[in-house]
């Protein structure tokens, strides 16, 4: 073969490498406590057996397309990761006073609140392709939250990771029930967590003996993994480049330590 077409045909294997993932997505409704919620799952339709599943909860805006994007991300690691609607009927909000509303509406029932979390849970762990036995969840925001919660009532997670979450102590016995290995990726300079609540949920993890990391990312504030944080114009929101990598690596590293990818 002439030099030319040789080097050509190197460069285009160079290019195109690996094939990449055949990522499907499609809506999942789902029910609970009488409400229609509508998740929205993300797994490579090309791969064969089971995987493990990630469940992803998203930020008080509601199940947007944020949380879908790192649905599809994981998915194309080759993970079934299922994004859940907390909200009831896929609802977002792009208005801060209204998220704040809706977020709270939740939180202030903690039935309501882990129940829609573990009627997620049942929807992952029901999909043909996921291993029930390999689940993680994964949470922003008020998802990281959520996925705390969730791990506190005992559920079968193997591992919880957290990106800029508000801590909610876990009670004495709720702590001693976690199964989970926890990874919380917290900004440094997050003014909205306050030092006390992190302080208390530290105290209540070392005193259960839970298998956990803080990740403090000098520099980075509330927001730091979503480009475009900025945009919201919310004093103390921002996105953080290194902070977002570093924190994402930290999870597919603990996933491949508890999940066996």
């Amino acid at each position: 073969m002439p030099r030319k077409p040789l080097l050509a045909c190197l460069l285009a294997g160079l290019l195109v490498g690996p094939a990449a993932a055949a990522v499907k997505t499609k809506t999942v409704s789902y029910d609970y406590g009488g409400e229609t919620f509508k998740g929205f799952l993300a797994f490579d339709e090309a791969a064969k057996g089971k995987r493990p599943g990630v469940l992803v909860f998203h930020e008080w805006w509601g199940l947007d397309n944020y949380a879908k994007q790192r649905a599809e991300q994981l998915a194309g690691l080759g993970y079934v990761a299922f994004a859940a609607d907390m909200y009831g009927s896929g609802k977002v909000t792009d208005h801060p006073m209204e998220a704040g509303k809706m977020a709270q509406t939740v939180r202030m029932n903690q039935k309501v609140w882990l129940g829609r979390a573990q009627a997620a849970l049942k929807v992952l762990q029901s999909q043909e392709q996921v291993d029930p036995d390999r689940i993680a969840a994964i949470g922003y925001c008020f998802g990281g939250s959520t996925a705390l919660i969730l791990a506190y009532s005992g559920a079968p997670l193997k591992a919880v990771s957290t990106f800029h979450a508000a801590l909610p102590t876990p009670t004495a016995d709720q702590a001693k029930a976690i199964k989970a290995r926890i990874i919380i990726a917290h900004g440094a300079d997050d003014s909205f967590i306050p030092k006390e609540a992190i302080d208390k949920f530290k105290a209540a993890l070392n005193a259960a003996g839970v298998k956990y990391q803080f990740d403090s990312y000098p520099g980075a504030v509330h927001s730091f993994t979503v480009k475009g944080a900025d945009k919201k114009e919310i004093k103390g929101m921002a996105y953080n480049k290194e902070a977002d990598s570093r924190s994402w690596q930290r999870m597919l590293e603990l996933f491949k330590d508890t999940l066996g990818k």
